[in-house]
């Protein structure tokens, strides 16, 4: 559940601290006092997209926080290693002057998509638009779906028809005609002998290269190795000479003088170490002696390594495995048809198990079908649709092999609003009010599986009015006896049955817009109303009708229905 919300800089408002209970929370006020903005600011907090034009002008950063219980996460908590203190969680998000935006989890940074991830555990948002997406009936059957909890037969048939799917990509592989088979076979023995005469070598080119470079500065190297080594130990008084007959002296001194060992020990250990420097150098001179037939091999096969990583866009590294490839490319091409027969024959009782599977997931969607119909048609006639009819029509997918990848039919939902009239497509009969109503009837129905705790509806009320607008705020009443339930309107009818009212005004100070919400008391709420039904004229007659409202709506909340 949502217990707090903190808003700052965000659009026109400067600053709002709400506090939401369990039960139907209402927000109301004028048209572009900022109510859309709670719900924008909402669905920030919870990792949606944001832009730097949410950010009120003016301001360096805008920042969201919400407080939530913290149950219905816990397992996210557990997987992303996060803690809440108290049962609290506490998300955060800021969203700066240029764009940017941070976003943290009880004190913990982590990503929007992380965020976004913890948000649909926690909300479901019902925007204004979303009663349109009823009309596309490529949805319908991801919603039958969720509604019959179908994820284990939908799952199972998805896994047959992915080996069908491969299979298919396999022959498609292997099945060419005799001219682009015999061409490409060509092809992979040209590769396939060339790569094998260049015998590369993982690290070949770096170690060629390191030598060229070697060989092309041999002059200047062997003139400082052999001055260094006359030094060291070719001239008549070189080092190595030097340092012996020091440690000569020193020796029979510290026979004499004790003290003086450590400094014998240390000449002994740099005659020692001269002597392998002086080794060293004379070995590695040796190595510089080249002839010009050397450095231009290397050169040659360098070049030739630098020919083929260009030919076929891989670096020295990758080309072996792509020899192996090609090698077993070649190969496949030699036994394709002895191999495309053994497809084909698996790829036929592949195809019966895909039907198979189909014809399961199928018989659970008539199932689904037959008590969604059931549930939605109860739902709408308590939302003032008394002669609707709704049916699932399931259509058999005709081309071969008789499935997609979605199962063995296509399903669309069909209604009749009205009395005497056929069962058509939703797109094509359904008014904007009857689609609200749809989509709150299927949200009600969807969320009794939803582990979801907090429903919040921008606008629910589109194209509704009079007896309906009652009845959807009753329904939207009886969701939030088992949800808590947000809902932005312009109705009275469903202001009224609000067990928490908020009133979100504007007003103009300094040349500037501020927005503030408000929580309502039993007069405010009656003032709200009255505005709600007569517009910014409240009289006392309105004020009256606005009494009488809350009292049938309170008559309503007790009679238990």
């Amino acid at each position: 559940m949502l217990n707090e919300l903190h808003i700052e800089n965000i659009a026109v408002i400067e600053r709002a601290e709400i506090r939401f209970t369990g039960g139907l929370n209402v927000l109301t006020g004028e048209t572009g006092a900022g109510k859309s903005i709670v719900i924008d600011a909402i669905g920030a907090v919870l990792g949606g997209r944001v832009s730097r034009e949410l950010v009120r002008q003016g301001a360096e950063k805008g920042l969201v926080s919400a407080v939530f219980d913290s149950a219905p996460a816990q397992a996210w908590l557990e997987e992303n290693d996060i803690e809440a203190d108290d049962g609290e969680l506490i998300l955060q998000r800021r969203i700066g002057s240029d764009g940017k935006s941070a976003c943290r989890v009880c004190g913990t940074p982590v990503t929007a998509a992380q965020m976004k991830d913890l948000g649909a555990l926690l909300v479901d948002i019902h925007g204004q638009n979303d009663g349109r997406l009823l009309m596309d009936e490529r949805l319908h059957q991801g919603y039958l779906d969720r509604f019959g909890a179908l994820e284990g037969e939908l799952g199972r048939f998805q896994g047959e028809y992915g080996k069908y799917t491969a299979l298919r990509k396999e022959i498609r592989g292997l099945s060419m005609d005799e001219i682009e088979k015999e061409r490409l076979s060509d092809s992979l023995q040209a590769q396939i002998q060339e790569l094998e005469v260049a015998d590369l070598k993982a690290g070949e080119k770096e170690s060629l290269s390191a030598r060229r470079d070697l060989l092309r500065n041999a002059e200047k190297l062997t003139e400082a190795l052999d001055t260094a080594y006359e030094a060291l130990y070719g001239g008549e008084e070189n080092a190595v000479t030097l340092s012996q007959n020091a440690s000569y002296y020193v020796n029979r001194a510290a026979a004499l003088a004790p003290e003086l060992e450590a400094a014998a020990k240390g000449i002994d250990e740099a005659v020692f170490g001269l002597t392998d420097a002086a080794e060293l150098l004379r070995d590695f001179r040796a190595g510089l002696d080249f002839s010009p037939e050397e450095y231009d091999r290397l050169e040659s096969r360098i070049a030739q390594i630098n020919r083929l990583e260009r030919k076929y866009g891989r670096d020295e590294e990758a080309l072996p495995g792509y020899l192996d490839a090609c090698r077993a490319r070649l190969e496949e091409l030699q036994y394709a048809d002895d191999r495309l027969e053994k497809l084909q024959k698996e790829l036929q009782a592949q195809v019966l198990r895909c039907r198979k599977a189909a014809e399961a997931l199928g018989q659970a969607r008539q199932k689904a079908a037959a008590e969604l119909e059931r549930r939605i048609v109860r739902e709408l006639r308590e939302l003032n649709m008394p002669s609707v009819r709704f049916a699932v029509e399931f259509e058999p997918v005709e081309a071969e092999p008789g499935f997609d990848a979605q199962g063995g039919e296509k399903l669309r939902f069909l209604m009749s609003a009205n009395a005497g009239e056929e069962l058509g497509r939703i797109s094509r009969i359904a008014s904007g009010g009857e689609l609200s109503r749809i989509m709150l009837a299927m949200k009600n129905v969807f969320a009794e599986k939803d582990p979801v705790s907090t429903l919040i509806f921008d606008e629910i009320d589109t194209g509704v009015s009079g007896i309906a607008a009652q009845r959807v705020g009753e329904k939207l009443f009886s969701v939030s006896k088992g949800k808590q339930v947000l809902c932005v309107t312009h109705l009275p009818q469903i202001a009224a049955m609000a067990d928490n009212h908020y009133l979100i005004s504007k007003e103009e100070r300094q040349g500037r817009t501020y927005t503030q919400v408000d929580r309502l008391d039993r007069q405010g709420r009656r003032r709200e109303l009255a505005r709600l039904h007569g517009g910014e004229h409240v009289t006392e007659l309105t004020l009256l009708s606005a009494e009488e409202q809350l009292k049938a709506a309170e008559a309503f909340k007790r009679s238990g229905r």
